[in-house]
């Protein structure tokens, strides 16, 4: 039997075998299933595989369980709203400063991704708002109410091809 071992915020080591692997496959496709469907698909019984996703929870591997909605369907309730890609390029970049815009752009409820990336810009943002006036104050939040914001560049998005949450996760062979 293969086994990963990884270190989580503890630094406490912890072993995942094909099981692990795969109850964290499903769930990632599927957390509201049974941990009776669960047990089933991974030929384990229902108190050890409840047993193993609450150690993959108490390891950190799962993060949150969350509903992920439908946007075109929600759409239809409360209109499309303004999804954006924002690159964000500050004038300095220490760590200091690094820190400061990246707490208040996770801070803000109209950013639901934080990226630190390189090279290029300092930051992109994935950005999600109910329109242009709320951009708008968005954009006068993070961007012009900091003097170290030197440049941003917005994409707005006119079509989702593809959207996932799933993080790979496999044994090596």
């Amino acid at each position: 039997m293969k086994f990963i071992s990884i270190y989580h915020q503890k630094m406490e080591s912890i072993s995942l075998d094909a099981i692990d692997v795969q109850l964290l496959n499903l769930l990632q496709t599927d957390a509201a299933q049974s941990n009776q469907s669960l047990a089933e698909q991974v030929h384990v019984s229902p108190p050890t595989c409840l047993r193993r996703v609450k150690r993959l929870l108490d390891a950190g591997l799962i993060e949150r369980q969350v509903a992920i909605l439908q946007p075109d369907r929600l759409a239809a309730v409360q209109g499309h709203g303004l999804a954006c890609i924002v690159e964000v390029s500050l004038d300095r970049q220490g760590a200091e400063q690094l820190d400061a815009f990246e707490a208040r752009a996770v801070a803000d409820a109209d950013v639901q991704q934080c990226w630190r990336v390189s090279p290029g810009p300092d930051f992109v943002l994935v950005v999600h708002t109910r329109d242009m006036p709320r951009y708008l104050a968005l954009s006068q939040r993070l961007f012009t109410g900091d003097a170290n914001v030197r440049n941003v560049k917005t994409f707005f998005a006119t079509r989702r091809a593809k959207f996932d949450t799933k993080v790979p996760v496999a044994l090596d062979t």
